[in-house]
């Protein structure tokens, strides 16, 4: 039984690899790391020692919040984890206004199971960003404000 865990204290860079099986850009278990670590909103699902799905929020706290990824192990996959991860996640944004999530039609089903409604959007991805290639711990200038 896998329990689950707020707490990224515990988590290494070395629980993050095999995580994005498929992907054609995966992100690097470091930048993983640094993601997982600065947010408040993550959800960490453990079976002994190893990490087997995680799932994070971006969120002002108040108005708005977007889970941008909510990964499990292949091999774990269809026993629940993913599903209990997100209810966890919804949970600790019980009080946000919106709650938003991108992903492929073929995965619309596993959220509208959990309760999120389509919507249309749209979305911007900038393949060539520099977190790809970027060493880790290395931060991005804040954007300038519009005058």
């Amino acid at each position: 039984m896998p329990r689950y865990s707020t707490d990224t204290s515990r988590v290494s860079v070395d629980h993050l690899s095999g995580f994005f099986v498929g992907w054609p850009s995966p992100p690097s278990a470091h930048v993983l790391h640094e993601v997982l670590s600065s947010t408040p909103y993550t959800v960490v699902a453990w079976s002994g020692s190893e990490v087997i799905g995680f799932a994070y929020a971006v969120s002002d706290g108040v108005l708005a919040a977007y889970i941008p990824l909510v990964e499990v192990r292949t091999d774990r996959q269809g026993e629940g984890v993913g599903t209990e991860l997100v209810r966890r996640l919804l949970s600790l944004l019980a009080d946000v206004y919106m709650v938003d999530v991108v992903c492929d039609d073929a995965v619309a089903p596993f959220y509208e199971r959990l309760g999120l409604s389509r919507v249309t959007g749209m979305a911007w991805r900038n393949r060539g960003a520099s977190v790809f290639n970027a060493p880790c711990g290395a931060r991005h200038a804040a954007p300038r404000r519009a005058r």
